[in-house]
């Protein structure tokens, strides 16, 4: 069944001649919205050429200004529209409102309030305040005084908080702090040196909380020595020995001398022994004890210790003239400091001992013993790449990190199908999603 030009001509739309004049004056094919002009005949209409229709009025230049404006504006509209639907969901997804939080800063408040101002021409002042999420009484409580304030150094109002500092004090602080004249003197010396000076009177606590809230840096980098940023280091174990004792003190007050032996290379802890008076021979035992398993070596194991009296005396000289072990004192021998024990001291301490009641020598004595072996036999080190210190003492050829990586890898392949299998209703018929499924199965 063959259709006729008629037929054709009547599913045809048919415009006002004066609407394709308009269109082609302007230049902007979104004019008439509203009549749903296919972009085809805009197209044609823009491109082509037509002749005045007979018996229409010619279009005038008011009226292609107009429209053309009219175009304009609606546009504005819409862009406006989408930009604000965008704000007011980043707002709820965000939690950006006023609604429970303070604004100190003067100047912010009176921005605020001139914006408020501004859209009040427009909305009304309750839809304006559920807008930003300011209450009614919060608003008129900074609207009706008669001037915003401008502290904005503050986190309160002065004239409610009169006790704090003023801005003069506050500056004179900062410029004491940062000045390069008085470097040489610590923060809360230089807090008591302010008051005799008579130039700020606050307390040390003050200084330093407002110099940490401020940012404020004081002029005290440190240039000589250069601060040592890689320690002593050897290529396997017993080549170095680090011993050091550190004193523990009781809820009563009595002091408990602990002497420790550690391996540079392995950090494990050979020896150590835990003793009531300081005794100079305790240091004699302790590095006997730890070299009662010591392998022959074709060199002596050299033992890194300070310079305190019970590592330097005739007691420890005698006992280390077999030759076995020799002594070097660390920053004066050597430039390289006791640090690897000093370490393993301050682990023992505050991420065991001070979390305990330390009452009786036997408690400690205990604590100590239990730390020890963990430490030793559980905790793996990361100068040992993820090995044991007595895993990497006595060399085990386990290769843990390469183990480590492979596990890692696995791990990251199950995530991944785990999170790939996890689909929201959009995506649950996806084919991708189903496939997903599949392989998680």
């Amino acid at each position: 069944m063959t259709t006729t030009n008629r037929e054709c001509l009547s599913c045809r739309n048919v415009y006002d001649p004066r609407v394709r004049e308009l269109v082609r004056a302007t230049g902007n094919p979104d004019l008439f919205p509203e009549l749903k002009i296919p972009k085809s005949t805009l197209r044609g209409w823009l491109n082509g050429e037509f002749r005045t229709a007979v018996g229409t009025e010619s279009v005038t230049q008011i009226e292609i200004e107009l429209h053309s404006e009219n175009a304009k504006l609606r546009r504005r509209i819409r862009v406006l529209q989408v930009v604000m639907g965008l704000l007011l969901v980043l707002i709820r997804v965000t939690g950006c409102r006023l609604e429970g939080e303070r604004l100190p800063d003067g100047a912010a408040k009176g921005q605020l309030l001139s914006a408020i101002g501004k859209a009040t021409k427009t909305l009304a002042l309750a839809s304006v305040l559920k807008v930003i999420g300011l209450s009614v009484s919060r608003y008129h409580a900074w609207h009706h005084r008669d001037k915003v304030c401008e502290r904005t150094d503050r986190s309160s109002c002065p004239k409610k908080s009169p006790s704090q500092l003023t801005a003069t004090e506050i500056e004179g602080i900062r410029q004491l702090a940062t000045s390069d004249a008085y470097r040489h003197m610590p923060t809360s010396t230089l807090s008591r040196f302010a008051q005799r000076a008579n130039k700020v009177y606050a307390s040390a606590s003050t200084w330093l909380r407002l110099i940490h809230e401020r940012g404020w840096r004081r002029p005290r980098t440190r240039i000589h020595p250069a601060k040592p940023t890689w320690g002593i280091r050897v290529s396997k174990p017993n080549e170095i020995w680090h011993i050091d004792l550190t004193v523990i003190r009781l809820l009563n007050g009595t002091k408990l001398y602990l002497h420790g032996v550690v391996d540079n290379f392995s950090r494990r802890m050979l020896a150590w022994m835990l003793e009531e008076k300081l005794n100079p021979t305790t240091t004699c035992e302790v590095l006997g004890e730890a070299a009662k398993l010591l392998p022959e070596m074709p060199s002596p194991v050299t033992v890194l210790a300070d310079s305190g009296v019970e590592n330097v005396n005739d007691t420890v000289d005698k006992f280390l003239f077999g030759g076995t072990l020799k002594r070097v004192l660390a920053q004066v021998e050597i430039v390289e400091s006791n640090s690897a024990v000093e370490v393993w001291w301050r682990g023992l301490k505050n991420h065991w001992l001070y979390l305990n009641s330390l009452d009786t020598e036997a408690c400690v004595r205990k604590l100590i013993a239990f730390y020890v072996q963990e430490y030793n036999e559980v905790m793996p080190h990361s100068a040992s790449y993820f090995r044991t210190p007595k895993e990497a003492y006595f060399e085990r050829e386990e290769d843990v990190s390469s183990r480590l990586k492979i596990a890692r890898r696995t791990a990251r392949e199950a995530r991944l199908t785990a999170n790939r299998a996890t689909t929201c209703e959009v995506c649950r018929g996806s084919p991708a999603s189903s496939a997903a499924i599949k392989e998680a199965a």
